[in-house]
């Protein structure tokens, strides 16, 4: 069998190997570099699959933390010296994962009776976007969520945030409300005039076809703006 030089990570002390220790003490106990450990599997020619690790981490100048590799395209990913195509596609996955199973924590945490939760639920999935996105959310009588989607991604304005758009969804579907969500990449959820023209229209709008215009969300980065709560809606 021929020696791929990568080390591996059976190369390392059995107290030292991140799967070991998850088993025994709990992923609790692991440091990030583990966990990344676990997830790329394998190390280079040079280097352990944990001291790789490390040196990702390391690689963020602007101290993000974890948020920065969440972030990273796969390109961004494969410049990083040891990461290849497929340890790219895997830390990727991962993070879509982890994104993923929050949104539904929260949904099963936060009702939808109030801009916060709704806020809440929908933080960790929209304030790391790099573009503007913005989401249509359906509600039941109940305030439960039943549906969401994503209308549009680029610069959010008037032009191009159509009411049919926002609201096709919610004659289909019989819902009893929407809300109206968008990131700021910047991270300040203040809204311009282009945002309060939008939710005007979409609230004139919701009043014609008999649909309950709840809210227009702006996300920031851990923070939001209601314009319910802005006295718009």
């Amino acid at each position: 069998m021929v020696d791929s030089g990568k080390m591996r990570m059976k190369d390392l002390p059995i107290n030292e190997r991140p799967y070991e220790k998850l088993e025994k003490y709990g992923e609790e106990r692991l440091s990030d570099a583990e966990l990344l450990a676990i997830i790329i599997k394998t190390g280079t020619r040079n280097e352990r699959v944990v001291e790789l690790s490390q040196r990702i981490l390391k690689a963020n100048s602007n101290n993000e933390g974890l948020s920065y590799l969440h972030d990273m395209s796969i390109e961004e990913l494969k410049d990083i010296k040891g990461i290849g195509r497929v340890k790219a596609i895997q830390i990727k996955a991962v993070g879509e994962l982890s994104k993923r199973l929050n949104k539904e924590k929260n949904i099963l945490k936060h009702s939808a009776n109030s801009s916060s939760n709704i806020a809440a639920i929908y933080m960790e999935e929209m304030r790391y976007n790099k573009q503007e996105i913005c989401k249509v959310v359906l509600v039941d009588k109940h305030n439960k969520i039943t549906y969401d989607k994503n209308i549009t991604i680029g610069n959010i304005n008037s032009s191009i945030v159509d009411p049919r758009e926002v609201f096709k969804s919610a004659l289909e579907k019989g819902a009893r409300g929407v809300i109206l969500l968008h990131n700021h990449p910047s991270g300040d959820p203040t809204p311009s005039k282009c945002d309060i023209d939008i939710t005007r229209r979409l609230k004139d709008a919701g009043i014609i076809l008999g649909i309950n215009f709840i809210d227009h969300i702006i996300i920031g980065d851990g923070e939001y703006m209601s314009m319910k709560e802005y006295g718009v809606i």
